[in-house]
């Protein structure tokens, strides 16, 4: 059986199919193209990432289609219930990419209490003429420790930053609509772990007391931040979105970053992708990274080992029935 990577798979994942005697294909295959290519090549497994789109049209136009696999959490670029409906797996590796992810969510907050984005941006021009006057911008950062970082959205992810908040001496608050509760078990490098319970909290309630907010929700039929949850925060606040593109108003977040309402804001995604506004990219207070949450090799390795083992289990399960 073949299975076509179309954005891509790591070696680990390549060795462990092809010892479970499939073929891997992984040519990038244009959008246009997929269709087409999935049925000239037989085709039975179909791998993505966030760029390939796999929608109603190609699950139509290829019967032959056994699986459909997301490298990553987020399937809002597969018509899922879709495809189910029409006997095809559809899989993803909630699991893989958590660490990576949390730890860019810290890397931007990190960089926005020091103002690296923009100090990054400015010592290469100005750093041997302004040297002093760029070290007294740079003066007023803050610490971390001690601060509440509110969590939005307390799956996987959600709970693999309050780790890393906690282990950094953070007070750490949640919201989720499904989770109620959960123990959150912060491992050390000598066996050592402390446990932690967090509950959550209303989402308005989370919104009034952080000091710090990051997003870990799927996409959404509208907004989770615009201007009126902005107004309730506390001054000064910071925001991360290494989520999902759209569930922040770009727009009032431009307005509360130069209202002096929002300290700084850290995207990894955007409301317009791959072509984010302008506005978002040369704004002195935010620090941009282009949607590389799970781009890790560690991460990568994971992903690619794991779409690996459900594929074979679910195919050799098939064939043995």
């Amino acid at each position: 059986m073949k299975v076509l990577a179309n954005d891509g798979i790591s070696k680990s994942g390549i060795d462990a199919l092809h010892k479970g005697g499939f073929e891997v294909l992984t040519t990038k295959v244009a959008q246009e193209q997929v269709a087409n290519y999935i049925n000239t090549h037989d085709i039975s497994v179909l791998l993505v990432r966030s760029a390939t789109k796999v929608r109603k049209d190609i699950i139509d136009s290829c019967p032959g289609l056994k699986i459909i696999g997301r490298g990553g959490v987020g399937m809002d670029n597969i018509d899922v219930e879709y495809a189910r409906s029409k006997g095809i797996h559809v899989i993803n590796t909630p699991a893989s990419s958590s660490e990576s992810v949390a730890e860019l969510v810290f890397a931007h907050l990190f960089t926005g209490v020091r103002f690296l984005h923009d100090s990054n941006r400015n010592m290469p021009l100005e750093g041997d003429s302004n040297f002093e006057g760029l070290k007294k911008a740079y003066a007023n950062g803050i610490e971390l420790r001690g601060k509440t970082l509110g969590i939005i959205g307390f799956g996987r992810i959600g709970q693999a930053v309050a780790k890393m908040a906690l282990g950094l001496g953070m007070k750490v608050i949640a919201s989720d609509k499904f989770v109620g509760k959960a123990d959150v078990r912060v491992d050390f490098y000598n066996g050592q772990f402390i446990n932690v319970e967090i509950e959550t909290e209303p989402i308005d309630d989370v919104f009034k007391h952080a000091d710090f907010i990051t997003l870990h929700v799927p996409s959404q039929d509208g907004y989770v931040i615009s201007k009126n949850e902005i107004e309730s925060m506390k001054n000064d606040v910071a925001i991360i979105n290494c989520a999902r593109g759209g569930v922040i108003d770009e727009v009032a977040l431009v307005e509360g970053l130069e209202s002096g309402k929002i300290l700084f804001a850290g995207l990894d995604v955007f409301e317009n992708e791959p072509t984010p506004e302008i506005q978002i990219l040369m704004h002195p207070k935010i620090s941009l990274t282009p949607h590389i949450g799970a781009a890790t090799l560690e991460a990568q390795d994971r992903i690619g080992t794991e779409l690996a083992e459900q594929i074979i289990s679910i195919l050799k399960t098939s064939h043995s029935l």
